[in-house]
């Protein structure tokens, strides 16, 4: 059987739509919450060994905060946990068959599957032919229904897409998004270094002035990957992910706008140059493509400095560096 593609998703959706408790004169909308369960087709509801589902495509949580998201990582899951113990899985995760024969590969409800795992239970799954495309689509309306992903989460989600060779159309579909939308999660996820993000966490109270105010920090260059690891690394690892980027934020506040602390730029090849608090250095590499440009620079540095530091002082007379 085909996978479905985006535009087949809509008979899915409209299933649900027409099966919700609200009523059915309502225009269907494909961003409706009850997308959430994907269960129009009740006969494609199969209990599946859990240890038969591999996973798949872009991790919609940044399920690796353990230590900073302890909320939802711990007090969230035992809770998910003991409400599939004594009640029993409510809503389906949904996968999709892998390629090899009866396996599966899961779409979204991670915290269900392996909730369902570490209690010994076979999970309930809607399976269903989806191709990579309605796989993102359903995954990101899930999402959307659920509206429990924080702005950071978001705009990580969105840069894995991209990143897995999908459009921007496609992205904005998938998490229901505007062209100015996307573009505020890209500032953040171009300028704050992943590693950053990994160590802050999730920050589900915090939105966007907050992360785009530490992007524009990075663009400015008021701080780097080194400080702000630093910086994050003294934190209590139990500290809540908001209060981690509330910290990171006031500490760059804090230091004042000095864009060129902790600086390194390489001009030309073969030239680095290291702006610091207290000094400027420059280092010039004798070998490579631009030798005989070093040795010329060796030759005519203090004449360059000689004449830059009178041009200086010619348009400067009351600088302090004058002596």
């Amino acid at each position: 059987m085909a996978r479905k593609s985006l535009q087949d998703l809509s008979g899915i959706a409209k299933t649900i739509a027409n099966s919700s408790p609200q009523s059915n004169d309502r225009t269907t909308k494909t961003t409706a919450p009850a997308l959430g369960a994907l269960q129009g087709s009740l006969s494609a509801i199969r209990e599946l060994d859990p240890d038969l589902i591999e996973d798949w495509g872009p991790a919609d949580r940044l399920d690796q905060f353990t230590n900073v998201n302890s909320e939802d990582d711990f007090d969230g899951f035992d809770t998910l946990k003991s409400s599939i113990r004594d009640e029993g899985q409510q809503v389906p995760i949904l996968v999709r068959r892998a390629g090899t024969e009866g396996r599966f590969e899961i779409i979204y409800g991670r915290r269900r599957l392996r909730a369902c795992r570490a209690l010994g239970l076979k999970v309930r799954a809607n399976v269903q032919d989806l191709d990579d495309a309605a796989a993102l689509l359903a995954k990101g309306l899930e999402n959307a229904a659920r509206r429990n992903l924080s702005f950071y989460e978001r705009a990580r989600f969105a840069a894995i897409i991209q990143a897995a060779g999908h459009d921007t159309k496609t992205v904005r579909k998938v998490l229901s998004l505007s062209a100015s939308g996307l573009s505020h999660l890209t500032k953040v996820t171009d300028s704050v270094p992943d590693d950053v993000g990994d160590q802050i966490g999730a920050a589900p109270k915090s939105g966007r002035p907050k992360w785009t105010a530490l992007a524009e920090a990075f663009s400015a260059k008021k701080i780097n990957l080194a400080s702000s690891c630093a910086i994050l690394s003294k934190l209590d690892a139990e500290l809540p992910s908001d209060d981690r980027l509330d910290q990171l934020l006031r500490e760059i506040a804090r230091r004042g706008a000095r864009p060129n602390e902790g600086r390194e730029t390489s001009p030309v090849p073969g030239v680095t140059i290291k702006s610091g608090r207290g000094t400027i250095a420059m280092s010039i590499r004798r070998a490579g493509e631009n030798s005989a440009f070093a040795e010329w620079l060796d030759r005519e540095l203090e004449n360059i400095i000689k004449k830059s530091y009178k041009e200086f002082t010619a348009v400067n007379p009351e600088d302090d560096t004058r002596g």
